[in-house]
């Protein structure tokens, strides 16, 4: 999807005799429409909502992308990646849980180092395919050292440098493809200079967060209603257990106990469903006690 990132705050024009700004004190207010967005079902209006997030919201991505300028990428490139992150963020969302730059902000700037470390990471290549490379290079050279000499074919690399015509072929192939960067090349010249590798990111473990969260939703759907609403409770409500056993009318440890055994179940299912992708079965989930 490539978003419009021309957005310049709000549209306005910037006036320069405004006072001084902290990074997002100018966020809108958007809480309205992210609980209109979750009750939406996917659709035209839904789309339109989080439309109207995305731009509501650009600005901010594009100051974070503004952090990374001067690292070899373009500014463009950058805000496009960040806008991908304000989507990601939009996209996940829970209104009932903080503030959305709260949430935003580090999945946008993940987002940003991801599209660093994936595309300037140095790659390993295989100590032959260098050798090969590094011939192929210098013969090429040689061959076409003359003003008006033509690109040199595989069959005359691999007569000038006593190659198969296949090693010459993975050669060029690997002279084409791969440019390799250092992670301690200087990406700035500047008295505060860094190096690739301190724009590189870590893995981001709201992803793993995300994924159990969707396998586990299946599961959950299955569960008697008694027990959804009790794990709701417990751990969207936040409630202890006694609490919840005076509002159901029950005993602690009869609440315990089905706590226990409606987690157990929903993550043998998830199990058992991963188990049965990894070995192409159906994934049919276990039949409940």
């Amino acid at each position: 999807m490539l978003i419009d990132t021309s957005t310049n705050r709000h549209g306005a024009p910037e006036d320069n005799a405004a006072p001084a700004r902290r990074p997002h004190d100018d966020a809108p207010d958007t809480a309205a429409l992210f609980r209109r967005l979750a009750a939406l079902e996917d659709g035209p209006e839904r789309d339109s909502v989080r439309d109207t997030l995305v731009t509501a919201w650009l600005p901010m991505a594009h100051r974070i992308a503004g952090r990374f300028r001067d690292r070899g990428e373009s500014i463009e490139d950058l805000r496009q990646v960040a806008a991908l992150g304000l989507v990601k963020a939009i996209d996940r969302f829970d209104p009932e849980r903080g503030a959305f730059e709260s949430y935003a902000v580090p999945t946008i700037t993940g987002e940003v180092k991801r599209h660093f470390r994936d595309r300037m990471w140095a790659l390993r290549v295989p100590r032959r395919v260098q050798e090969l490379r590094n011939k192929v290079r210098v013969a090429r050279r040689e061959l076409t050292q003359n003003p008006g000499s033509p690109e040199p074919s595989v069959a005359a690399v691999a007569a000038h440098t006593g190659l198969t015509e296949e090693e010459v072929s993975t050669g060029m192939e690997a002279l084409e493809s791969f440019s390799t960067l250092s992670l301690d090349a200087e990406l700035s010249t500047g008295a505060d200079g860094y190096s690739l590798a301190d724009t590189l990111g870590s893995a981001d473990t709201s992803y793993d967060v995300v994924v159990d969260r969707e396998s586990a939703k299946a599961g959950l759907r299955r569960l008697p209603e008694r027990e959804r609403a009790i794990l709701y409770m417990r751990f969207f409500e936040d409630m202890t257990q006694s609490r919840i056993a005076d509002r159901l009318g029950i005993s602690q440890m009869h609440v315990s106990r089905l706590i226990s055994r409606s987690c157990a179940r929903v993550r043998d299912e998830v199990l058992a469903e991963r188990a049965n992708r990894r070995g192409g079965g159906s994934g049919s989930p276990p039949a409940s006690a």
